[in-house]
């Protein structure tokens, strides 16, 4: 199949209408615009493993007269590639930024950057969000005065297990683990409950390597990547090893962004927000560890995301600042980036996922 959709989720301060629908060529590496939907900062969005829903957190302050964000569910109709809104729930805390479904398909785990928490919230057969089940108000500070003053949670990530739930804190310089409770809905700290990172790092988003043994996360003010071993038995994350995603010559202001593994293993893959790239690594599958391949322009500013499509064959990178989608062809044997031509406008695109 030649076609499938692409979901775009963004930023509505400026004009967007909210989540975008498109269709992406998989020949070509081309987004052909089909449907828009409206909704409020629709920012991060997760897929259903069914295929049949889309949820999308609402990175809002107030929602229903409460200090709160909200997430938003989805039935997706993908031959007229379109959605129908079903239901929307409070996140409890504020600026809800990220969201991942567990592989039952009965829970959504949230990451609320402004309210510094994870929460979690069932799923009916229908797709339609029940209240949330169970919240973790997390706690505590770091050294940076500016962006480390209270928690901030920014990625909720479940083990391939789908046992653990790995929620990256920036304000805490920590990755807070968690058993995922399937029974009842609830959020239960592991042992070891986190990983800490170097002071000042802040970490930001995280990513499961595909062969069950390692985990890679992007640290944002830090500007680096941290890679572990993953202990799936206890849960436990090892230090390995920590690398720059920007040249050594780079002196302005940057941060960065997202992070994925190939689906081969064999490439990671970060964003750098100000140097406005995508760095990349090679992974040593006996090691873990990363070597820099390259370090490749997104064609834009402000890559907020990435994302890798299902075939492994392109990187379409969402340039928040610049209104654009870039895409660019994988080299599998080399992991490095070539432009494909293809350009495409969406107001403040923040995350594009594929319905494989």
């Amino acid at each position: 199949m030649s076609n499938i959709i692409a979901f775009i989720g963004t930023y509505t301060r400026t004009g967007s209408k909210g989540i975008y629908v498109h269709r992406f060529n998989t020949e070509t590496g081309e987004l052909t615009p089909a449907n828009s939907i409206e909704s409020e900062n629709p920012t991060f969005l997760a897929i259903h493993p069914n295929g049949r829903f889309l949820y999308a957190v609402n990175e809002i302050s107030e929602y229903n007269g409460e200090s709160a964000g909200a997430i938003s569910a989805y039935a997706i109709d993908a031959e007229a590639a379109d959605l129908a809104f079903i239901n929307r729930q409070s996140t409890i805390g504020t600026g809800p930024c990220h969201l991942n479904i567990d592989a039952t398909g009965r829970y959504a785990v949230v990451a609320n950057y402004g309210g510094g928490s994870t929460c979690i919230l069932p799923l009916g057969e229908d797709g339609a969000l029940g209240e949330a089940s169970d919240f973790i108000q997390h706690e505590g500070s770091s050294v940076n005065p500016q962006r480390q003053q209270g928690p901030h949670a920014h990625s909720a990530n479940i083990s391939p297990d789908n046992k653990r739930v790995y929620v990256a804190d920036l304000g805490l310089d920590k990755v807070l683990i968690f058993e995922l409770d399937l029974e009842n809905g609830k959020l239960v700290a592991n042992d070891p409950p986190s990983v800490s990172v170097a002071p000042g790092e802040g970490p930001r988003h995280f990513a499961f390597h595909p062969g069950g043994q390692y985990a890679y996360l992007i640290n944002e003010i830090g500007n680096t990547v941290n890679a572990y071993a993953y202990d799936a038995e206890t849960g436990a994350l090892t230090e390995l090893q920590s690398i720059a995603t920007l040249p050594g010559d780079f002196s302005d202001t940057s941060h960065t962004a997202d992070i994925h593994v190939s689906s081969d293993g064999k490439f990671v893959y970060g964003s750098n927000r100000g140097h406005d790239s995508v760095a990349i690594f090679a992974v040593d599958e006996s090691s873990g560890h990363l070597t820099p391949v390259d370090i490749h322009s997104t064609g834009g500013e402000t890559p907020r995301n990435i994302a890798l499509s299902p075939d492994g064959n392109y990187l379409l990178a969402e340039n928040q600042s610049s209104d654009t989608i870039v895409s660019f062809a994988i080299d599998r044997e080399t992991g490095k980036l070539t432009e494909t031509g293809h350009v495409v406008e969406v107001p403040m695109p923040v995350c594009l996922k594929f319905l494989a």
